[in-house]
């Protein structure tokens, strides 16, 4: 009897340890599922972090040094396009508008110089044009009549979009007061000249 009852107690300690060893691999499978949740949930919260945020993909908004390059390119494209109007184009109107562009990006282009000459640190306008401002004016210097016509004004008009995109930009985030007060000031005027483009009929 008392054999009997050894045998007994052993199985039935074998038997407990056997589900408390079959518990804890459940809980070590349960807490290793549980990590990898955790870590799937991480790595998502992680990527959406990134993503959800608008700003941090959003452009900021050029140096003063980059705007005045920028600013200055722009009057030299409306400056160069516009002259070649009066050789090229046919249209009395177009040849009208041009004329008034080379003044008035002329005017903007001294003022933007007198700006950044009392600036410190200082900045140095560069008016070299970008690979599309150069690719547009190799265009028109091509062609002639009617048909410089058509492609200059439609130049105008995307240049203008352009330029009134930038300055909007800068005025509202800039970080050279000088020149944000200077952008502020060419945004009605290069609303103007925008809409003049769009008026012409070649």
């Amino acid at each position: 009897m008392k054999r009997s009852a050894l045998i007994l107690m052993s199985a039935t300690a074998c038997i407990l340890a056997g589900c408390n060893h079959s518990t804890d691999t459940t809980a070590t499978t349960d807490t290793n599922t549980t990590v990898a949740n955790v870590t799937d949930d991480t790595s998502g919260n992680a990527s959406d972090a990134t993503a959800t945020p608008d700003n941090s993909t959003a452009p900021a908004p050029a140096g003063g040094q980059a705007f005045a390059n920028n600013a200055a390119a722009s009057d030299a494209f409306e400056i160069a396009s516009s002259k070649l109007a009066a050789t090229n184009g046919s249209a009395a109107d177009v040849k009208k508008f041009a004329a008034q562009m080379i003044a008035a990006h002329t005017e903007s282009t001294a003022k933007l110089k007198g700006i950044v000459a009392g600036l410190s640190p200082a900045i140095t306008p560069d008016p070299a044009l970008n690979s599309d401002q150069q690719a547009k004016l190799d265009e028109l210097k091509a062609k002639k009549g009617a048909d410089f016509d058509k492609t200059y004004v439609a130049d105008q008009i995307a240049a203008h979009e352009q330029a009134l995109t930038m300055l909007q930009d800068y005025s509202a985030g800039g970080d050279v007061p000088q020149l944000k007060e200077f952008a502020t000031g060419l945004v009605p005027k290069v609303t103007g000249h925008l809409n003049m483009a769009k008026a012409l009929k070649p």
